[in-house]
């Protein structure tokens, strides 16, 4: 059985995007070598990234032609992915497919032999698939920052969600990983 597991990083008030989309700037003042190593490591663990429309066409635009980080834009570009649309019609990425309604699929993926299927990003999709119970862990980097306005990671209106810590960590730069598991009743 394939764990389901959203990664994202947001600020420390809880924004994962500045008021307008792709406002990801404050992303710089986490990256360093520590994360880095931990961005790697999800092409090893992972065999499957599922994104929202938005996040997928954001994705698609930058990774193909990316120039550094050449382990990761291998994976990235590689490794299969699933666009979560209901308007797209062609993925226009290397091994993507479109889906329309994510939880039937995710969970008949999960059930399925395989590695990691991440979720990047895609706060309004990782939302629906926390609040149908198929989101096994959520992965966090807290960004030392107060960005004071944007996208909230978490949605307005989920019902509490116990959490149980995993594991945590420190980069140089102040920023802190988080790993949770949603606590099943």
């Amino acid at each position: 059985m394939r764990k389901l597991v959203v990664w994202n990083l947001m600020t420390l008030d809880g924004y994962f995007e500045g008021a307008k989309p792709w406002d990801i700037d404050f992303h710089n003042l986490a990256w360093g070598p520590e994360l880095k190593r931990y961005a790697e490591q999800f092409g090893e663990e992972g065999d499957l990234l599922v994104f929202g429309r938005k996040t997928y066409e954001g994705m698609a635009a930058y990774w193909p032609t990316a120039e550094d980080e050449d382990k990761i834009k291998a994976y990235m570009n590689g490794i299969a992915k699933i666009a979560v649309s209901r308007t797209m019609t062609e993925p226009g990425w290397n091994n993507a497919r479109i889906v329309s309604n994510p939880i039937p699929e995710l969970t008949r993926l999960k059930q399925e032999d395989g590695k990691t299927i991440f979720i990047f990003g895609s706060a309004a999709l990782a939302d629906s698939l926390l609040k149908a119970g198929l989101i096994d862990e959520i992965r966090i980097c807290v960004v030392p920052v107060i960005l004071g306005g944007g996208n909230p990671l978490f949605k307005p209106g989920q019902d509490q969600v116990p959490l149980k810590l995993l594991e945590s960590s420190t980069t140089a730069s102040g920023a802190l990983i988080l790993r949770y598991e949603p606590v099943k009743a």
